[in-house]
């Protein structure tokens, strides 16, 4: 049995070794490094896979939502709905441009953001939602988009962990990240579609706001040492967006590969009572995977964290603290019960190995640890 990889990147570089080094040698060849053709080339790329009039790249996935943000003209004071079981990414550019976190609870059966909660936190001052798409699942975007319609909200999907995945809506079927005002994704390597550095993108509908966009990642400029709008440096490089060339046409086999890996996980752990397995829709794409997460109800999450390390099985816990309990952003106005699902989860969950490399023998030997140790 091959070694196993929570995630395996060198085999998957392996499979189109070829073509990404000859990419990234004629970059060096060319010398352009920062918005040469490749990144120009890659944006258009997007733009068609996603089916989205713009595709604004730039350096990391938590730019790409603080520039939404910036893009958007939100203003220090303004509300801003987001999951509360989340990576601190969603939260943390919030905080920065001086906006006003609120943090709600998530649904136990998809743990993605509750509908409900936020409909219960809306107030005057709430200007945007962001939902996440956790995990590669789709949240709820037809109830969202509904919300966002009633109270005149901004709609910013964090799409990070979902790239190529679908919704099916009363819109038909859209691409995740492109249903909203504006959606924003991460490239970083481990995600469906990685880089092999940093890497982000912003996409949008709205050709003003993307004009916006365009200047705010490039110090506010839209010619040269004219800066019309405060903005910042944060562009893809070319390295990055030659390597992204070469595996945009590989994503959608790729999350059919995390898919049915996916399945086979859940069609093993799925029969025992102490393990809640995800749901997987069939004929369906709107959950794409990038973690695999289980839930352990028998308290005996811990333990199988730890029986799984002993077995040299990688496995890690997201998220282990809420963030209404870290230290960046604890709040007075936060009660611990308006939290209940979200610090049940963190209680739970468990991620197991998850990438496009995974072999029946090696989530055999998975999946047969876990039930010796759980029953």
């Amino acid at each position: 049995m091959r070694k196993l990889q929570m995630v395996d990147l060198k085999s998957q570089y392996e499979k189109i070794k070829e073509q990404v080094d000859n990419a990234v040698i004629n970059v060096f060849d060319s010398t352009a490094f920062v918005n040469g053709p490749e990144v120009r080339q890659f944006q258009e790329d997007l733009e068609k896979y996603l089916d989205v009039k713009h595709v604004i790249p730039c350096a990391n996935g938590t730019d790409a939502l603080q520039i939404a943000m910036m893009g958007l003209g939100l203003q220090p004071g303004d509300e801003v709905i987001t999951t509360d079981f989340t990576f601190a990414a969603t939260v943390e550019v919030i905080a920065l441009l001086k906006l006003t976190p609120v943090l709600v609870d998530c649904d136990i059966n998809n743990m993605n953001i509750s509908i409900d909660a936020i409909k219960k936190a809306i107030t005057p001052k709430t200007k945007a939602i962001v939902p996440v798409h956790l995990f590669g699942r789709a949240v709820d975007m037809d109830a969202i988009q509904e919300i966002a319609e009633a109270h005149n909200l901004f709609v910013i999907e964090d799409n990070a962990q979902a790239i190529g995945g679908v919704y099916s809506g009363k819109k038909g079927k859209q691409k995740l990240g492109t249903i909203g005002d504006v959606g924003t994704t991460s490239f970083f390597p481990s995600k469906n579609l990685g880089c092999y550095g940093d890497g982000g993108a912003i996409f949008t509908n709205n050709d003003e706001l993307a004009h916006t966009i365009r200047g705010i990642v490039n110090h506010g400029m839209y010619e040269r040492y004219h800066h019309d709008v405060v903005g910042v440096n944060s562009r893809l490089d070319s390295v990055q967006a030659a390597v992204l060339r070469i595996k945009l046409p590989h994503l959608d086999t790729y999350n059919k590969a995390r898919q049915k890996a996916a399945m086979y996980y859940s069609n093993a752990l799925g029969v025992n009572e102490n393990i809640i397995v995800p749901v997987i829709c069939d004929d369906c794409d709107c959950h794409v995977f990038h973690q695999y997460v289980i839930r352990i109800t028998n308290e005996k999450r811990d333990g199988l964290l730890a029986h799984l390390q002993e077995k040299q099985i990688p496995c890690a816990i997201y998220y282990p603290i809420p963030l209404h309990r870290q230290k960046a952003y604890v709040d007075e106005r936060y009660n611990e019960e308006d939290f209940a699902i979200t610090n049940q989860l963190s209680d739970e969950v468990i991620a197991l190995p998850m990438h496009t490399e995974l072999d029946s023998d090696q989530q055999d030997f998975i999946i047969n640890t876990i039930l010796n140790y759980i029953n």
